[in-house]
């Protein structure tokens, strides 16, 4: 069975949303996620399922937050 293709132009393939927002807490921490993105969900009582269930449904934010960790991602393998 061939291995998946893989898709070089998206660095977001194969991540789960909720994968990025635990991530972002985990290295930064909700203050800091705050400070960046100044979102209800991450300001007042934050929590993972609140983060998800707003921004799935906010493009907006859900692109700041993609964009955060892609680069991270970056600066953290050069």
């Amino acid at each position: 069975m061939p291995s998946p293709a893989s898709h070089p132009n998206d660095p977001l393939h194969g991540i789960t949303l909720e994968s990025i927002v635990m991530y972002l807490v985990d290295q930064h921490g909700w203050e800091e996620m705050a400070r960046r993105i100044p979102i209800r969900c991450f300001l007042f009582d934050p929590s993972v399922k609140s983060s998800l269930t707003f921004l799935r449904k906010t493009p907006w934010a859900r692109l700041k937050v993609e964009e955060w960790y892609v680069t991270d991602q970056v600066r953290r393998h050069l």
